[in-house]
């Protein structure tokens, strides 16, 4: 019978990943600029579009309205949530207010043998997003930036410092991605001081980790404003 025995209980567990990979795309279409700012669907298009039932396509797209990616629009749908420049600037300044206090909180402490093995394990997906950076693949170095934030965050064992962060990171990828994406050649023009942060981290140098980020956040303004027209 559904939702007895071994059987319901697959039947659940394939449904929640059939929901996160539905989310985990449609994440993806919005970060690519394929889904963009204003742009409405439906359930039932979703659906069709990947061939899948309903039913999961509106949990994933609950859950990206939960993350602030997209807009519930009455008796319509959905449309992808359309952030400003202003939006921008607040986000990066919530993130700053975060890994400001991250970072003291570093400080304090002394670097054990642990927490310098997962630096480590830190710094290299640095570079991995540091060449991304480099080389101007927008699409590469934003999964790498998310992951590198992640895995840094959790060494300050904070999951819920972790996660929010993580939603403003994503957040502020979205709002920036719309901008960028209009700014033609990217190469040597994205920030690339991963590997220069996990170092001064290592250190324990919480003041010029501080000034590295402060530094990366005033780059992005610099980069996502001019191309806001004002809004």
């Amino acid at each position: 019978m559904p939702g007895t025995g071994t059987g319901g209980g697959n039947g659940a567990v394939t449904r929640s990943t059939l929901r996160q990979q539905l989310a985990d795309a449609l994440r993806y279409e919005v970060l690519a600029g394929r889904l963009k700012p204003g742009q409405e669907f439906t359930v039932k298009e979703i659906a069709e579009q990947y061939g899948v039932s309903a039913t999961p396509v509106r949990e994933a797209l609950v859950d990206l309205s939960a993350q602030g990616l997209l807009d519930a629009v009455q008796h319509r749908g959905f449309e992808v949530h359309e952030y400003s420049a202003a939006d921008y600037r607040y986000m990066v300044e919530a993130r700053l207010m975060v890994t400001d206090g991250m970072f003291h909180r570093l400080g304090d402490r002394k670097v054990d043998p642990r927490t310098a093995a997962a630096l480590a394990g830190v710094r290299r997906r640095g570079e991995e997003a540091r060449r991304a950076a480099t080389s101007g693949d927008l699409d590469i170095l934003i999964g790498y930036d998310l992951r590198f934030w992640r895995e840094l965050t959790t060494l300050f064992g904070n999951p819920y410092l972790t996660d929010f962060l993580h939603r403003l990171r994503l957040q502020s990828w979205v709002c920036a991605v719309q901008r960028l994406r209009r700014a033609g050649d990217l190469r040597g023009r994205l920030w690339a001081g991963y590997t220069d942060l996990v170092d001064a981290l290592g250190r324990q140098d919480a003041r010029t980790a501080r000034e590295i980020v402060a530094g990366y956040d005033e780059h992005s303004l610099t980069l996502v404003e001019p191309g806001a027209g004002g809004g």
